[in-house]
Protein backbone atom coordinates (compact mmCIF):
# COMPACT_ATOMS: atom_id res chain seq x y z
CA UNK A 1 0.00 0.00 0.00
CA UNK A 2 0.78 3.98 -0.88
CA UNK A 3 2.65 4.79 2.29
CA UNK A 4 0.42 8.08 1.85
CA UNK A 5 -2.69 6.50 1.98
CA UNK A 6 -2.46 5.28 5.64
CA UNK A 7 -3.95 8.43 6.44
CA UNK A 8 -6.31 8.04 4.38
CA UNK A 9 -7.52 5.04 5.14
CA UNK A 10 -7.48 6.04 8.70
CA UNK A 11 -10.05 9.03 7.59
CA UNK A 12 -11.95 6.32 5.65
CA UNK A 13 -12.27 3.98 8.96
CA UNK A 14 -13.41 6.94 10.94
CA UNK A 15 -16.25 8.20 8.85
CA UNK A 16 -17.62 4.26 8.17
CA UNK A 17 -17.30 3.79 11.65
CA UNK A 18 -19.27 6.89 12.66
CA UNK A 19 -21.38 6.76 9.65
CA UNK A 20 -21.23 10.74 10.09
CA UNK A 21 -18.53 13.08 8.71
CA UNK A 22 -19.76 15.59 10.81
CA UNK A 23 -18.43 13.18 14.40
CA UNK A 24 -15.66 11.60 11.89
CA UNK A 25 -14.14 15.25 11.58
CA UNK A 26 -14.76 15.88 15.15
CA UNK A 27 -12.69 12.12 16.26
CA UNK A 28 -9.76 13.32 14.08
CA UNK A 29 -9.77 16.66 14.90
CA UNK A 30 -9.83 17.94 11.72
CA UNK A 31 -12.51 19.68 9.77
CA UNK A 32 -15.36 18.64 7.71
CA UNK A 33 -14.21 19.92 4.50
CA UNK A 34 -10.64 18.65 5.20
CA UNK A 35 -12.10 15.15 5.91
CA UNK A 36 -14.04 15.27 2.77
CA UNK A 37 -11.55 16.17 0.55
CA UNK A 38 -9.60 13.32 1.88
CA UNK A 39 -11.70 10.84 1.34
CA UNK A 40 -12.43 12.03 -2.48
CA UNK A 41 -8.91 11.91 -3.40
CA UNK A 42 -8.58 8.33 -1.23
CA UNK A 43 -12.34 6.84 -4.01
CA UNK A 44 -10.15 8.97 -7.01
CA UNK A 45 -7.34 7.13 -6.59
CA UNK A 46 -8.99 3.47 -5.78
CA UNK A 47 -11.26 4.26 -8.09
CA UNK A 48 -13.64 2.96 -6.50
CA UNK A 49 -17.28 4.50 -4.30
CA UNK A 50 -16.58 3.89 -0.42
CA UNK A 51 -18.94 5.82 0.91
CA UNK A 52 -22.56 6.56 -0.20
CA UNK A 53 -23.74 10.39 0.86
CA UNK A 54 -27.16 11.26 0.94
CA UNK A 55 -28.11 14.72 2.82
CA UNK A 56 -29.13 12.72 6.38
CA UNK A 57 -26.89 9.66 6.52
CA UNK A 58 -23.10 8.41 5.31
CA UNK A 59 -22.85 4.47 4.78
CA UNK A 60 -20.24 2.40 2.98
CA UNK A 61 -21.09 0.39 -0.17
CA UNK A 62 -20.20 -2.52 -0.31
CA UNK A 63 -16.91 -1.82 -1.52
CA UNK A 64 -16.06 0.01 1.06
CA UNK A 65 -17.86 -2.55 3.51
CA UNK A 66 -15.45 -4.96 2.80
CA UNK A 67 -12.13 -2.49 2.89
CA UNK A 68 -13.50 -1.33 6.31
CA UNK A 69 -13.80 -4.94 7.49
CA UNK A 70 -9.56 -5.29 6.29
CA UNK A 71 -8.82 -2.43 8.16
CA UNK A 72 -10.24 -2.67 11.15
CA UNK A 73 -8.51 -6.17 12.88
CA UNK A 74 -5.36 -4.15 11.56
CA UNK A 75 -6.04 -0.67 12.97
CA UNK A 76 -7.02 -2.64 16.18
CA UNK A 77 -3.75 -5.01 16.51
CA UNK A 78 -1.82 -1.77 15.71
CA UNK A 79 -3.36 0.17 18.61
CA UNK A 80 -3.05 -2.93 20.76
CA UNK A 81 0.73 -3.35 20.37
CA UNK A 82 0.97 0.56 21.05
CA UNK A 83 -1.02 0.28 24.27
CA UNK A 84 0.93 -2.57 25.55
CA UNK A 85 4.01 -0.37 25.34
CA UNK A 86 2.36 2.67 26.94
CA UNK A 87 1.44 -0.52 29.63
CA UNK A 88 5.00 -0.89 29.73
CA UNK A 89 5.24 1.89 32.09
CA UNK A 90 5.71 1.78 35.67
CA UNK A 91 2.49 3.72 35.79
CA UNK A 92 -0.75 3.21 34.70
CA UNK A 93 -1.72 6.66 32.11
CA UNK A 94 -4.83 7.81 30.84
CA UNK A 95 -7.94 9.24 30.96
CA UNK A 96 -11.26 7.66 31.51
CA UNK A 97 -14.99 8.70 30.69
CA UNK A 98 -17.69 7.11 32.34
CA UNK A 99 -21.52 7.91 31.82
CA UNK A 100 -23.71 7.25 35.12
CA UNK A 101 -27.05 9.05 37.13
CA UNK A 102 -25.99 10.50 39.55
CA UNK A 103 -27.13 8.02 42.32
CA UNK A 104 -24.55 5.64 40.74
CA UNK A 105 -21.64 8.51 40.77
CA UNK A 106 -22.73 9.48 44.59
CA UNK A 107 -22.94 5.86 45.69
CA UNK A 108 -20.58 3.21 43.82
CA UNK A 109 -18.46 5.37 41.43
CA UNK A 110 -16.41 8.23 43.59
CA UNK A 111 -16.48 6.12 46.91
CA UNK A 112 -14.72 3.41 44.93
CA UNK A 113 -12.52 5.35 42.70
CA UNK A 114 -11.36 8.33 45.12
CA UNK A 115 -8.49 6.36 46.37
CA UNK A 116 -7.60 5.34 42.59
CA UNK A 117 -7.09 8.57 41.96
CA UNK A 118 -4.67 9.22 45.15
CA UNK A 119 -3.09 6.04 44.46
CA UNK A 120 -2.31 6.58 40.86
CA UNK A 121 -1.56 10.61 39.88
CA UNK A 122 -1.03 9.79 35.81
CA UNK A 123 -5.15 8.27 35.89
CA UNK A 124 -7.54 10.62 35.32
CA UNK A 125 -11.29 9.78 35.62
CA UNK A 126 -14.20 12.13 33.98
CA UNK A 127 -17.72 11.31 35.29
CA UNK A 128 -20.43 12.40 33.28
CA UNK A 129 -24.07 12.61 34.50
CA UNK A 130 -26.82 11.51 32.25
CA UNK A 131 -30.38 9.92 32.77
CA UNK A 132 -30.72 8.98 29.46
CA UNK A 133 -29.62 5.90 27.22
CA UNK A 134 -26.14 7.29 26.08
CA UNK A 135 -24.20 6.20 23.37
CA UNK A 136 -20.56 5.40 24.43
CA UNK A 137 -19.19 5.97 21.03
CA UNK A 138 -21.44 9.75 19.96
CA UNK A 139 -20.71 10.77 23.99
CA UNK A 140 -16.77 9.26 23.43
CA UNK A 141 -16.95 7.76 26.75
CA UNK A 142 -15.27 4.47 27.33
CA UNK A 143 -17.67 3.15 29.51
CA UNK A 144 -21.00 3.61 31.40
CA UNK A 145 -22.96 2.67 34.48
CA UNK A 146 -26.64 0.81 34.20
CA UNK A 147 -28.31 -1.66 36.21
CA UNK A 148 -27.72 -5.27 35.03
CA UNK A 149 -31.61 -5.41 33.28
CA UNK A 150 -30.91 -2.46 31.19
CA UNK A 151 -27.29 -3.09 29.50
CA UNK A 152 -27.78 -3.56 26.14
CA UNK A 153 -26.33 -6.63 24.21
CA UNK A 154 -23.01 -6.49 22.31
CA UNK A 155 -21.74 -4.93 25.29
CA UNK A 156 -19.11 -6.31 27.94
CA UNK A 157 -20.66 -6.15 31.23
CA UNK A 158 -19.00 -6.18 35.09
CA UNK A 159 -21.19 -5.93 38.40
CA UNK A 160 -20.03 -3.29 40.29
CA UNK A 161 -22.52 -3.15 42.89
CA UNK A 162 -25.25 -5.53 45.28
CA UNK A 163 -28.61 -5.92 44.10
CA UNK A 164 -30.87 -2.85 44.84
CA UNK A 165 -34.98 -2.27 44.96
CA UNK A 166 -37.01 0.77 44.90
CA UNK A 167 -38.55 1.35 48.28
CA UNK A 168 -41.75 3.85 49.22
CA UNK A 169 -40.97 6.00 51.94
CA UNK A 170 -42.49 9.11 53.46
CA UNK A 171 -41.83 11.81 56.31
CA UNK A 172 -43.46 10.86 59.24
CA UNK A 173 -45.65 13.98 59.59
CA UNK A 174 -46.99 12.66 56.07
CA UNK A 175 -48.19 9.51 57.40
CA UNK A 176 -49.85 10.93 60.22
CA UNK A 177 -51.92 13.63 58.14
CA UNK A 178 -52.63 10.97 55.05
CA UNK A 179 -52.15 7.81 56.67
CA UNK A 180 -49.90 4.49 55.30
CA UNK A 181 -51.05 2.25 52.44
CA UNK A 182 -50.97 -1.31 52.93
CA UNK A 183 -51.25 -2.15 49.12
CA UNK A 184 -49.80 -0.36 45.85
CA UNK A 185 -52.92 0.23 44.14
CA UNK A 186 -54.27 2.77 47.02
CA UNK A 187 -51.29 5.33 46.11
CA UNK A 188 -53.72 6.70 43.52
CA UNK A 189 -55.40 8.35 46.77
CA UNK A 190 -51.55 9.70 48.37
CA UNK A 191 -49.75 12.40 47.07
CA UNK A 192 -46.69 11.08 45.34
CA UNK A 193 -43.66 12.99 44.26
CA UNK A 194 -43.12 11.82 40.56
CA UNK A 195 -39.91 11.62 38.39
CA UNK A 196 -40.08 12.05 34.97
CA UNK A 197 -38.07 9.64 32.50
CA UNK A 198 -35.31 11.39 30.14
CA UNK A 199 -35.24 8.09 28.36
CA UNK A 200 -38.82 8.87 26.61
CA UNK A 201 -40.39 12.00 28.91
CA UNK A 202 -42.61 9.94 30.36
CA UNK A 203 -43.70 10.15 34.18
CA UNK A 204 -42.39 7.08 36.44
CA UNK A 205 -45.09 4.37 36.58
CA UNK A 206 -44.13 2.93 40.22
CA UNK A 207 -43.25 -0.65 40.13
CA UNK A 208 -44.22 -3.42 42.22
CA UNK A 209 -44.12 -7.13 42.67
CA UNK A 210 -47.45 -8.52 44.57
CA UNK A 211 -46.33 -11.40 47.08
CA UNK A 212 -48.34 -14.25 45.61
CA UNK A 213 -47.16 -13.31 41.98
CA UNK A 214 -47.53 -10.60 39.08
CA UNK A 215 -46.32 -6.85 38.86
CA UNK A 216 -48.10 -4.14 39.69
CA UNK A 217 -47.90 -0.72 37.90
CA UNK A 218 -48.91 2.60 39.29
CA UNK A 219 -49.61 5.64 38.19
CA UNK A 220 -48.93 8.46 40.76
CA UNK A 221 -49.92 12.08 40.97
CA UNK A 222 -48.60 14.87 43.07
CA UNK A 223 -47.60 18.79 43.21
CA UNK A 224 -43.96 17.85 42.81
CA UNK A 225 -41.85 16.33 39.98
CA UNK A 226 -37.87 15.89 38.93
CA UNK A 227 -35.83 14.26 36.37
CA UNK A 228 -32.97 13.85 39.04
CA UNK A 229 -33.76 11.65 42.16
CA UNK A 230 -31.82 12.86 44.97
CA UNK A 231 -34.44 16.05 44.85
CA UNK A 232 -37.46 13.66 45.06
CA UNK A 233 -35.70 12.44 48.53
CA UNK A 234 -35.00 15.58 49.84
CA UNK A 235 -39.09 16.40 48.84
CA UNK A 236 -40.29 13.69 50.22
CA UNK A 237 -38.15 14.74 54.22
CA UNK A 238 -39.56 18.06 53.50
CA UNK A 239 -43.15 16.28 53.77
CA UNK A 240 -44.75 17.02 50.39
CA UNK A 241 -45.19 13.68 49.62
CA UNK A 242 -44.44 9.61 49.17
CA UNK A 243 -41.66 8.85 46.93
CA UNK A 244 -39.99 5.79 45.72
CA UNK A 245 -36.26 5.80 45.72
CA UNK A 246 -33.54 3.21 45.82
CA UNK A 247 -33.54 1.87 49.68
CA UNK A 248 -29.42 2.58 49.79
CA UNK A 249 -30.25 6.46 49.36
CA UNK A 250 -32.90 6.82 51.68
CA UNK A 251 -30.86 4.04 54.42
CA UNK A 252 -29.36 7.07 56.26
CA UNK A 253 -32.65 8.95 56.47
CA UNK A 254 -34.84 5.67 57.58
CA UNK A 255 -32.08 5.47 60.42
CA UNK A 256 -32.14 8.99 61.55
CA UNK A 257 -35.91 8.93 61.45
CA UNK A 258 -36.62 11.64 58.64
CA UNK A 259 -38.08 8.91 56.66
CA UNK A 260 -40.30 6.00 57.28
CA UNK A 261 -40.76 3.00 54.70
CA UNK A 262 -43.76 1.35 53.59
CA UNK A 263 -45.03 -1.47 51.36
CA UNK A 264 -42.05 -3.25 51.81
CA UNK A 265 -43.56 -6.59 51.20
CA UNK A 266 -44.26 -5.05 47.53
CA UNK A 267 -40.53 -4.13 46.86
CA UNK A 268 -38.65 -6.91 44.96
CA UNK A 269 -34.77 -6.69 44.59
CA UNK A 270 -33.31 -6.61 41.00
CA UNK A 271 -29.70 -6.60 39.66
CA UNK A 272 -27.44 -3.87 40.82
CA UNK A 273 -24.88 -1.76 39.04
CA UNK A 274 -23.05 -2.49 36.24
CA UNK A 275 -20.02 -1.10 34.61
CA UNK A 276 -20.58 -1.51 30.78
CA UNK A 277 -18.60 -1.35 27.70
CA UNK A 278 -17.90 -2.34 24.37
CA UNK A 279 -17.08 -5.79 23.63
CA UNK A 280 -13.79 -4.56 21.20
CA UNK A 281 -12.67 -1.72 23.84
CA UNK A 282 -9.63 -1.31 23.88
CA UNK A 283 -7.68 -1.67 27.26
CA UNK A 284 -5.81 0.54 28.69
CA UNK A 285 -3.69 0.90 31.75
CA UNK A 286 -5.75 3.80 33.16
CA UNK A 287 -9.24 1.51 32.40
CA UNK A 288 -7.62 -1.76 33.81
CA UNK A 289 -6.99 0.02 37.06
CA UNK A 290 -10.41 1.63 37.14
CA UNK A 291 -12.51 -1.81 36.06
CA UNK A 292 -10.66 -3.39 38.79
CA UNK A 293 -11.41 -0.92 41.59
CA UNK A 294 -14.86 -0.84 40.47
CA UNK A 295 -15.45 -5.06 40.43
CA UNK A 296 -17.86 -6.09 42.97
CA UNK A 297 -16.74 -8.48 45.48
CA UNK A 298 -18.97 -10.68 47.35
Amino acid sequence: MIRENINDLIAFAAVAEERSFTKAAARLNVSQSALSHTIKGLEQRLGLRLLTRTTRTVAPTLQGEDLLATLTPCFEKIESRLQALNDAQDQPTGTVRIVAVEYAIESILWPKLSPVLKQFPSVNIEFVMDYGYTDLAASQCDAGVRYGDQVSDGMIAVRIGPDERLICVGAPAYFEEAGTPQVPQELVDHRCINLRLSTHGALYAWEFEDPEGGEIHVKVKGQACFNTINPVLRAARDGHGLALVPERLAQADIESGALQMCLGDYSPYFPGFYLYYPSRQRSSSAFEVVLEALRERK
